[in-house]
């Protein structure tokens, strides 16, 4: 059997083994896919969710409204609610060992238009890109099957039809990435079936990026300084608390300087929900130390 023969044969065992396991998510808008991973239980992506009731439209065109079992959306994945019916959950690939050259094929239900199966090799892993919430989401799969917009929280699966990952991020120019279906996303999406959302600390604060913080500070004829400069704090949060404000630059994290978002958010998921940890910030001129429980 030749190689195209070969290919062809490839999709349409996968489609037969995980097709009816892949459905759309949204109409009209909010548009995305997501896969059947237990019975009565749907996974995607979380910047797929809009308000608390989804449409969820399977490879047979039934329609259902899913709720929302648990979301993560720092971690951009979410689990749905549904009447999955006699649809076949997928199956796990059961290993983390994604390497490069792996053959792989992506399926998608954008909206509900339809079943689409890709085929692309693995062509970068250990990646990283940004959550729903700025956050940065590392360990992603990167691979070649291309897919349409509405794709993302679909499956990519190995040549056998397992989960490898979740298709999540578009890079353009023919890649894409996928959040591996490793054990620890296993254990995120069988909390969040239980409805067990995730824990994170977090300050309240938008900040500035620090190039742009630079520029600020310096066009108000303040020194430069690395750090992060907030520009927003969230009424009655920890940072609201513990007296941040507008304008104040945040430096270190307990003896940890921090000059981008990725440092603090590091610091603190060191630190822990319900920590008390000391802040240094600069306001003006002057630096201070600030006491936070997050």
């Amino acid at each position: 059997m030749g190689v195209l023969q070969e290919l062809q044969s490839g999709v349409q065992a996968v489609t037969d083994n995980v097709g009816r396991s892949v459905v759309g998510i949204g109409q009209r808008w909010g548009i995305g896919s997501g896969v059947v991973i237990a019975p009565g239980k749907v996974l995607t992506n979380a910047h797929n969710i809009r308000g608390e009731q989804l449409a969820v439209t399977f490879a047979d065109g039934r329609h259902e409204q899913g709720t929302i079992a648990g979301v993560d959306i720092d971690g951009d994945v979410a689990v749905l609610s549904v009447d999955t019916g006699d649809v076949p959950p997928i199956s796990w690939n059961g290993t983390a060992d994604i390497g490069l050259g792996l053959a792989v094929f992506a399926l998608s239900n954008p909206g509900g238009r339809g079943l689409r199966v890709t085929f692309g090799l693995v062509s970068g892993t250990a990646r990283a890109f940004r959550g729903p919430r700025g956050r940065r989401i590392a360990g992603s799969v990167e691979h070649t099957a291309p897919l349409l917009p509405g794709s993302s929280g679909g499956p990519v699966v190995d040549l056998e039809g397992r989960l490898l990952g979740i298709n999540t991020n578009r890079l353009g120019e023919g890649f894409y990435l996928a959040i591996p279906a490793d054990d620890a996303l296993r254990r995120r999406v069988e909390a969040l079936s239980e409805g067990q959302a995730p824990s994170r600390p977090k300050l309240g604060v938008g900040v500035v990026p620090p190039q742009v913080a630079r520029g600020l500070r310096r066009a108000v004829g303040l020194p430069e300084s690395d750090g992060l400069l907030v520009r927003h704090v969230e009424d009655d949060s920890p940072a609201a608390r513990a007296g941040i404000a507008e304008g104040d630059m945040i430096v270190a994290v307990g003896e940890q300087a921090v000059s981008d978002a990725d440092e603090l958010h590091d610091a603190l998921e060191a630190a822990g929900t319900g920590a008390t940890i000391e802040l240094s910030i600069l306001r003006g001129l002057e630096q201070r130390a600030v006491t936070v429980t997050l």
